[in-house]
């Protein structure tokens, strides 16, 4: 079931299964900025990845001497929530987890998104709660994919990715091979990247410790800035056709709090790259905005 939160800027529109966006108008110059979701290249627009981020070596993990399937960026993206809360520029859904994952996943939860408008900016919130009598450990990450080009006289080239990083931190570049990561190295400087038809030809762009993340028209001006301070990880990507060379016209900006698995990986996942531990009772919020231009 589809929610809808406007004001006078922004016309939003959230599927309760995924708790995920799929469409963001802009009222007063009317541009659709998010990916239609059309499956000939990718039929998702916006999914919450949880509890892991990325692919998992062998797509199992191994917790307390046993061992769990569980496939690419997990199973939340897939599941119905409960619309807690709605008004004009505000929609709340929750899930309590009931023990109906614990084939793939043995720990207790309840998770909340929370969408908030402010002008032209939407505000997303992410609330995990600990409802084990232990430790919980998890990842989750966004997934968001905007149009490019946003008009008919626009290419590729016309747009450009603009990095933020954050002040007096070490920026390391990761790469996928197979799905899972490894370190490219440290960047000392990000220079703004240019799209161009191949960018994604070796998957997804992963950084550490960048605040923000802006993709824009050099030729309208338009485009969207997604703000994640704090994050420790981002990917930046976009479905690449290697018969015709060419990318989707779309990119996808995901902060994330977690990763795929490196190569050397034990498989444990209290030992996993990226993991986030809860304790008893213990709540993780954490947010981002999009700000579309």
């Amino acid at each position: 079931m589809k929610q809808t939160m406007e004001n006078d800027w922004l016309k939003v529109e959230i599927e309760s299964k995924g708790a995920e966006i799929r469409a963001v108008k802009n009222k007063k110059n009317k541009i659709d900025y998010m990916w239609t979701g059309d499956s000939t290249y990718w039929g998702r627009v916006s999914p919450v990845l949880f509890p892991i981020v990325g692919r998992l070596k062998g797509d199992n993990y191994q917790l307390e001497g046993k061992t769990y399937e569980m496939s690419q960026h997990g199973f939340l993206r897939d599941v119905e929530f409960e619309l807690s809360s709605h008004s004009a520029e505000h929609a709340s859904f929750e899930i309590i987890s009931d023990g109906r994952f614990k084939d793939v996943y043995p720990y207790e939860f309840k998770a909340t998104i929370t969408y908030s408008l402010n002008q032209n900016t939407l505000s997303v919130d992410w609330k995990i709660e600990n409802k084990n009598s232990g430790e919980m450990y998890f990842s989750i990450g966004a997934h968001p994919a905007f149009r490019v080009p946003l008009f008919e006289n626009e290419g590729l080239e016309d747009y450009q990715l603009i990095f933020t990083p954050a002040p007096d931190k070490e920026v390391m570049e990761y790469g996928l091979e197979n799905a899972l990561i490894h370190e490219n190295g440290v960047r000392k400087n990000l220079p703004d990247i240019t799209l161009q038809s191949d960018l994604f030809a070796k998957d997804a762009m992963i950084y550490s410790h960048i605040n923000a993340l802006e993709l824009v028209s050099a030729k309208s001006n338009h485009g969207v800035e997604v703000v994640f301070t704090d994050f420790p990880f981002v990917g930046i990507w976009s479905k690449y056709n290697e018969e015709n060379h060419a990318m989707a016209p779309f990119v996808c900006i995901e902060p994330w709090y977690g990763v795929a698995d490196m190569h050397d990986t034990t498989g444990d996942l209290k030992e996993k790259f990226g993991i986030n531990r809860l304790g008893t009772d213990e709540v993780f919020q954490k947010g981002y905005t999009m700000t579309f231009k």
